[in-house]
């Protein structure tokens, strides 16, 4: 499946402003800040689930089946998006739970603990993505007189 460059473009800016609000979570959680980490936490936990929702509404509703376990039989780019959607869920839940510990109690320790995994997962699939699923990045034209 070709993603349109539009909706990839969109997509990975996306991606952009969602590492912006996580760097924003962590520096709070670094400083100690525990209204600012939660009000940081909260908008990049909205913020991702509105884009999940938007990727799997438009680029991975090419699956037969809104299921994660694999059906008997799975074509390589079912499979490919059928594990994106997974890791969506898995990210949705690592962030979710950043959220209730960070705003509910309060609690910047257990919250650091998991952000390292957050992170992680976030940035290795937002790669994958990016590389797999939107498709080769489009290099910004040279201007005039420069290349060959």
């Amino acid at each position: 499946m070709t993603v349109p460059e539009t909706l990839a473009a969109r997509l990975a800016e996306e991606h952009r402003a969602l590492d912006e609000l996580f760097g924003r979570f962590l520096g709070a959680l670094s400083a100690g800040e525990a209204r600012a980490a939660a009000e940081a936490i909260a908008a990049f936990d909205d913020t991702l689930r509105l884009h999940t929702k938007t990727e799997e509404e438009q680029v991975y509703s090419a699956i037969e089946s809104s299921k994660l376990a694999p059906p008997p039989a799975e074509n390589e780019d079912h499979r490919r998006f059928r594990l994106f959607r997974l890791e969506h869920v898995q990210i949705r839940e690592l962030s979710g739970m950043i959220r209730r510990v960070v705003t509910t109690a309060q609690d910047l320790v257990s919250a650091r603990r998991l952000a390292g995994s957050l992170a992680r997962r976030w940035d290795e699939h937002t790669a994958r993505e990016e590389k797999e699923v939107y498709g080769p990045p489009h290099p910004a034209p040279l201007p005039p007189g420069e290349g060959s």
